[in-house]
This record gives C-alpha cells, sequence and structure tokens, in this order.
C-alpha cells in the first residue's frame, strides 16, 4: 500500500472540515451578531466564505464563474490592500435574504473543488489574481481553503457562541502546505528594508519552516539544510496558526506553553509578526 501524500491528507481535511462548516452555519441562530472579525456580522463570514468556495473552485474549474474585473491590476497596491479589496467585496456576493442559502452553496463548491482537482498533481501552477503575481500551486490553494474554513469557522463559531474545534493535524497540515508562499507574499517590505533576520520556525510534529528577511525581501524555505539562524520559534501547529491569523494573542500561547522563543536573540520573535501581516 502506497503511502498517503500530505497533500492528499489536505484534501480529505478540506472535506471534512467543508462539511463541518455546513453545519455549524446552520446551526447559527443570529446571523447578524458580531463575529471574531471587527465590522462583520457572523452572515458576513458565511457569505466570505462562500465567496473563497466560489472563487477557488472557478479558478480550478476555468467556469467562468467569477468576475474578476475590479481587481486590482499586477503590481498595483500591496498585498494588504488587494486582499482587504477582495474581503470587501466578497461579503457582497449574497444578499441579505439569500444567505440561508449559504451553507448548500459551500458544500456544493467544495464538492466541485475536490471532483475537478483530483488525481490533478499537487505542483500544478494556479494564478489567483488577488494574489498578484506570487506563484501558486494546487497544494498551496487546497491548504488555503482549508485554512479560511477554520479560522473563519472560528469567528463564526465565536459570534455564534458555539463550538469549533481546530485540531494540530489539520493546522499542521495548513502550515505545511500554504504557510510558505503565503509568508512570501505577506511580507511588508516598507517594514523589513534593512531588516536581516534568519527566523527557525519549528512546528510541534509538523513542518519546519527557515523564514529568512533580507533588507525588503524574505525566502521560506520549508525543511531547509543546516544553518545559523538568530531566533527560533517552538509551537504548537493550532497555536501558531491562530496566532499568524490574529485569532489567539501571543502571550497567551507563551502563557500556556504553547509557543515559545529561543536562540541567540529569542526577543526578536515579536518581530515576524510585524514584518509578515495579516490583513
Amino acid at each position: 500500500m502506497g503511502t498517503v501524500t500530505e497533500h492528499e491528507r489536505t484534501r480529505a481535511a478540506l472535506a471534512g472540515a467543508g462539511s463541518r462548516l455546513g453545519e455549524l452555519l446552520r446551526a447559527v441562530s443570529d446571523p447578524d451578531a458580531a463575529s471574531g472579525v471587527p465590522e462583520w456580522t457572523v452572515g458576513d463570514v458565511g457569505t466570505h466564505l462562500a465567496a473563497v468556495y466560489l472563487a477557488y473552485t472557478s479558478l480550478v474549474s476555468g467556469d467562468g464563474a467569477m468576475d474578476w474585473g475590479d481587481i486590482p491590476p499586477p503590481g498595483e497596491g500591496t498585498f494588504a490592500e488587494r486582499i482587504t479589496a477582495i474581503n470587501e467585496r466578497s461579503v457582497t456576493v449574497f444578499e441579505r435574504e439569500r444567505r440561508a442559502q449559504v451553507p448548500e452553496f459551500i458544500a456544493e463548491q467544495c464538492e466541485t473543488f475536490l471532483r475537478v482537482t483530483e488525481g490533478m498533481a499537487p505542483d500544478t501552477p494556479v494564478a489567483p489574481p488577488w494574489y498578484d503575481e506570487v506563484p501558486f500551486t494546487l497544494a498551496t490553494l487546497t491548504g488555503l481553503m482549508l485554512s479560511e474554513t477554520l479560522v473563519h469557522g472560528l469567528d463564526v463559531a465565536r459570534g455564534a457562541r458555539l463550538t469549533w474545534p481546530i485540531g494540530d493535524e489539520e493546522a499542521r497540515l495548513v502550515l505545511g502546505q500554504s504557510m510558505p508562499t503565503m509568508m512570501t507574499a505577506a511580507l511588508d517590505p516598507v517594514k523589513a528594508k534593512g531588516v536581516r533576520i534568519a527566523f527557525d520556525l519549528a512546528i510541534k510534529d509538523g513542518p519546519s519552516l527557515a523564514v529568512v528577511v533580507d533588507d525588503g525581501t524574505v525566502t521560506v524555505t520549508r525543511d531547509a539544510p543546516p544553518r545559523a539562524y538568530d531566533c527560533r520559534i517552538v509551537a504548537a501547529p493550532a497555536t501558531f496558526l491562530l496566532v499568524s491569523f490574529r485569532r489567539t494573542p501571543i502571550w497567551k500561547a507563551v502563557a500556556t506553553g504553547r509557543m515559545r522563543a529561543g536562540g541567540r536573540k529569542p526577543w526578536l520573535a515579536m518581530r515576524l509578526g510585524q514584518l509578515v501581516v495579516s490583513p
């Protein structure tokens, strides 16, 4: 029996998380309640997720269901500005009176995405226009869909006062499949100007990422060969995922022993979240 690849495990995790998301959204009693995202209601987050699933599925299927016309052209706007613009648009995909259809719509889009991409090589290139010219693969896109589902599912659950567990294995898949690309895309080149720091990011029982910031640029290498680092960050998978997306404060992660810094300059750990933005 052959081994199950990380990409295949990510696909399975996405199928499971997508199903859980539908159940969560159907259990929401007040879609107008404040969510875990400032200025968004629980219903807004659900609509955003519907837009995410539509966009990613349209991207791989080529069905033309998504109009990319109002996305800023390549090279225009920072990463944060581009993502903020697309997020603002995403909550308008479903009008208020149609939001009850969101759970079923997400289920359909998730099934279509997994069906269309079944058997495709993980390194198949894809080009999400909202991420400018950052090179993406199918594996990255699948991991990012899982990330959106997990993190925004938590936003819905917090607003609706429902439970939404995020397992460490799910988080490991996100961090291994999509985090290297997303950290590269999300570097703030202005804040990183003149900065030279090498971070060793070690995820418990998961991938290790060498994050090297060098005067306005960054390279993120998974399971890199040995080298000297300025700062080593060791973290539990789900904790690092939530800290990365500003859903859990760093002090809480440190206080609970699920995240710690070491190396020659452990105090530099705080700089990572300042250099890599999270819109």
